[in-house]
């Protein structure tokens, strides 16, 4: 997994890669020619007193050295802008595939972990290219020369070499594999400490108002708990690494100098040769070590890696058109035929054979029961979802032949729980239209009832609005969401119980203001107070996501016993009231 996600990502960046290969093999082949020059100094220079041939080869060593410095310091910083493009375009990609999700998707992913994978996750694959490039590409070039030059050198000490890099490379692999199921775990675990601080973060007056600090603090202590055990595990694993490679390491050096002087006390070897020797087996082993603790990061990267492709090979349930049909222009309608909707593996679907038409210029409102299928509906108008059977035309166009953006240029969306963005009262209003006007904001507050708490808030337009909206009471959040829908002037309202946060006097003079700008419009409203609904053009009951009465508030008062019981059992809360 880890291995196609690199490839694909990295296949715009072959030509700095290609670079990147040759400046590894000038540093890698400079690296591996400084032993052999030092040992003909020692041999030719220091033992026959040859002080012309020191300085020449000294001279050599330089600018060898100098050759090794700035390929290495080049393709290290390829390198780096390599992972981090590498990096970004993987966030870029995540967050395109999250964008195109349906709430259905988003809902299965859930937002904590889809957080993770496009921070975290994408951090660590981030990091093991960086490595990957800038280390592991030489390792093998210096593992096979160094062994190419250790032969030249000497070949009787040649059994060191296979003796000491097989038995590194699989004592550090049996750790190695012993850290794979920690790092699964441990990502799992980063997921999990999210979920929790999101939580309790979003939801702090809920957590103080039912003193419940010390509970969540319990919670997520062992949530962290639980990633701290997972990290310590590798941690002792990976300082379980370090020794056996160091023993390995000083063994092997030590098995050099004793058997090179053997040969060097019978003459089949000299000091020089000893030396350059012992160098090249140091860098066979460096080599060795850096790619077995390159692979330490790659078990986590591979996990890593999996939860970014399980993200980007999850196809959206709303499929866009391959020959999109354009939606009239002006007034359009919504009509329902036969919609039903089910998400994947339920036993009953969640609306059942739902039919009706809205019309231009009129009040749809919907209304029924908790867990009706109210919500549901009213999202299968903008494709949060798609109908699983029936269809749900805008204008006379299928939603699903329909362009997403053609869809969404057409509809005002005012969901049940309105959401604003961290920014300011304009910045939020402008997501309806990006070229709004100061004054086509202050209409569209004024006639949402917004304008005179905005006017009173510092800066006015350019007050600042936190994430979600939570500097600002819930009324005026649905407030400055509607002002917000009014802004697109859109074919289409859909009001999702957007005014449940708002007192009878607010609610009236609201709609009161709605309806000149609404004349020409659909409007669809989902309600819970059938006072506020009274005057509807019609009325969609639903019971069970079936709908079992359409009409007039009268007409569904003598027809319809499921409307009658809601409209009784308010009228009797507002008595008791």
């Amino acid at each position: 997994m880890l291995v196609r996600l690199v490839r694909t990502h990295l296949r715009p960046y072959s030509g700095p890669l290609l670079f990147l290969l040759a400046l590894q093999l000038v540093g890698t082949l400079a690296s591996l020619y400084l032993p052999s020059l030092n040992g003909r100094i020692i041999d030719e220079g220091v033992a026959k007193g040859d002080t012309g041939f020191i300085l020449t080869a000294g001279m050599w060593m330089l600018g060898v050295s100098l050759l090794q410095i700035l390929a290495t310091v080049s393709a290290t910083r390829i390198a780096a802008l390599t992972a981090a493009s590498l990096g970004r375009d993987v966030r870029a990609s995540v967050f395109d595939r999250v964008g195109s999700f349906s709430a259905q998707e988003v809902s299965r992913f859930g937002a904590p972990t889809l957080i993770s994978r496009s921070t975290n996750d994408v951090t660590q694959v981030q990091q093991v290219v960086y490595m990957a490039l800038a280390l592991m590409v030489s390792a093998p070039i210096m593992m096979v020369g160094g062994v190419i030059m250790a032969l030249r050198e000497d070949v009787g000490l040649s059994w060191l070499v296979v003796v000491a890099v097989p038995l590194l490379a699989a004592s550090v692999g049996l750790v190695i594999s012993r850290m794979i199921p920690h790092f699964r775990a441990m990502q799992k675990a980063v997921d999990t400490v999210n979920r929790i601080l999101r939580e309790q973060i979003t939801g702090i007056r809920v957590v103080r108002a039912f003193v419940r600090e010390d509970v969540e603090r319990a919670r997520f202590g062992e949530a962290n708990d639980t990633y701290t055990g997972t990290a310590v595990a590798v941690g002792r694993l990976m300082a379980l690494a370090f020794p056996i490679v160091m023993v390995i390491f000083n063994a092997s050096t030590v098995a050099v100098l004793w058997f090179g002087a053997m040969r060097i006390d019978s003459g089949d070897m000299q000091i020089g040769a000893l030396t350059a020797f012992m160098s090249y087996l140091i860098q066979i082993l460096m080599s060795v070590m850096m790619a077995t603790f390159m692979s330490m990061m790659v078990p986590r990267a591979t996990v890593s890696a999996g939860r970014i492709q399980e993200v980007l090979d999850t196809r959206s349930s709303v499929h866009p058109p391959e020959h999109p049909v354009a939606i009239p222009a002006g007034p359009v309608g919504v009509e329902l035929r036969g919609a039903t909707f089910a998400y994947p593996g339920a036993d009953e679907p969640v609306l059942r054979e739902v039919s009706f038409t809205a019309v231009p210029g009129t009040t749809t409102a919907v209304v029924g029961s908790t867990g009706a299928g109210k919500t549901t509906l009213v999202g299968l108008v903008p494709r949060l979802h798609d109908v699983t059977g029936g269809a749900v035309l805008l204008g006379g166009v299928d939603v699903r032949d329909a362009d997403a953006e053609d869809l969404w240029a057409h509809i005002g969306l005012v969901p049940q729980r309105p959401y604003l963005f961290s920014g300011t009262v304009a910045s939020n209003l402008r997501h309806g239209d990006a070229d709004a006007t100061d004054e086509e904001l202050w209409e569209a507050l004024r006639i949402a009832q917004a304008e005179d708490f905005v006017r009173a808030m510092p800066g006015g337009l350019d007050a600042p609005i936190a994430q979600g909206g939570t500097n600002v009471s819930g009324g005026q959040r649905q407030r400055l969401a509607i002002a917000r829908a009014l802004v697109r002037r859109p074919a289409v309202y859909l009001f999702d119980d957007a005014f449940s946060a708002l007192d009878v006097a607010t609610d009236a003079r609201l709609r009161a203001a709605l309806r000149p700008v609404t004349c020409d419009a659909t409007v669809v409203v989902v309600a819970q107070r059938v006072s506020s609904i009274r005057h509807a053009d019609q009325v969609v009951v639903l019971e069970d996501g079936a709908v079992v009465g359409i009409g007039t508030h009268d007409e569904l008062l003598s027809s319809c016993p499921t409307y009658v019981e809601i409209v009784e059992s308010q009228q009797a809360m507002e008595e008791v009231a």
